[in-house]
């Protein structure tokens, strides 16, 4: 083989070689462009469905148990409709809702007070409230969404002095059932006014002015005194009865003994001897320190020398 055919053998493979290697450079290049489109369709693809979950969460909102929601709308107000418990649709931005709770809640509010006679009253009263749920829209409306901060402390206020001024210390202390639901009357049908319904009324606490307690104190030792000069009264004067009675006995016992004096001469007065040495001779048998000695006999006792 001449010089001139190696050449040409070596120029032909190498074609060959360069040949092959852009054929698979072109290959890689089209795998790489193909995997950079999926991953640029599952980022678009991720993207949408990110905006689509964000708007879907934003027009979806809940109601909780013992809740209710007022819609309001950027273009229409506050809508009518009452939204209850559960999962709702709304149109993200235009609408907006409210939640209410439509359970009984608790509030104890304080309020001093007058009575008819003019003492201070510190009363405290609890009460269990809620809101009419068909009157929502019109309490979001007309009051608001703290509307129990706004509306049950002035009514309270209101009816509580009013019921008390009817009443006088004493009478709010015997007649405290009359007076709790008076006040339970009045201020139902005060605040059902407002669109809010109370469960229940109830006075917690009742007490009175400083002076108040004092004069009740003073009377009180006032009252204990004039039974004890009472009682001392009365004792004298039973003591008086007794001795009159008494002194009656006696004279009737003299006038009894003067009668049998003159009837039966000296005869009481000896029997009553008898009587009287029969028991002085009983009571000293009774005795130890006393030793008996015969008359008109010798008897001999041991004396010492």
């Amino acid at each position: 083989m001449s010089p001139q055919n190696v050449v040409d053998g070596a120029l032909g493979r190498a074609a060959g070689d360069s040949c092959g290697g852009g054929t698979l450079r072109r290959g890689w290049t089209g795998r790489c462009e193909m995997a950079a489109k999926v991953f640029e369709s599952l980022g678009k693809l991720g993207l949408g469905l990110a905006v689509a979950g964000g708007v879907v969460n934003s027009a979806l909102y809940n109601v909780d148990a013992g809740h209710r929601a007022v819609i309001f709308d950027r273009f229409r107000g506050v809508q009518d409709v009452v939204v209850g418990e559960g999962t709702h649709f709304l149109i993200p931005w235009v609408q907006k809702p409210i939640i209410f709770d439509c359970r009984s809640r608790p509030r104890n509010i304080p309020v001093i007070t007058g009575s008819k006679d003019l003492q201070n009253v510190n009363i405290t009263l609890r009460i269990l409230f809620r809101p009419v749920t068909a009157q929502l829209p019109r309490i979001f409306t007309s009051i608001g969404e703290d509307y129990d901060e706004r509306v049950l402390p002035s009514i309270t206020t209101e009816i509580l002095k009013s019921v008390v001024a009817r009443f006088d210390a004493g009478e709010l202390i015997t007649q405290r059932e009359l007076v709790s639901r008076q006040v339970s009357e009045d201020l139902t049908e005060r605040a059902a006014t407002f669109g809010l319904i109370l469960d229940d009324v109830s006075l917690t606490h009742l007490t009175f002015g400083k002076e108040f307690t004092e004069a009740v104190e003073m009377k009180q030792v006032a009252q204990q005194e004039a039974e004890r000069a009472r009682f001392i009264v009365e004792k004298a004067e039973q003591q008086k009865k007794a001795a009159v009675i008494s002194a009656e006995g006696d004279s009737k016992a003299a006038e009894l003994i003067a009668n049998s004096l003159a009837t039966a001469g000296d005869g009481l007065i000896e029997l009553r001897k008898l009587e009287a040495a029969e028991d002085i001779a009983y009571q000293l048998s009774r005795s130890r320190n006393i030793t008996y000695l015969p008359s008109g006999q010798s008897v001999l006792l041991q004396l010492p020398q």
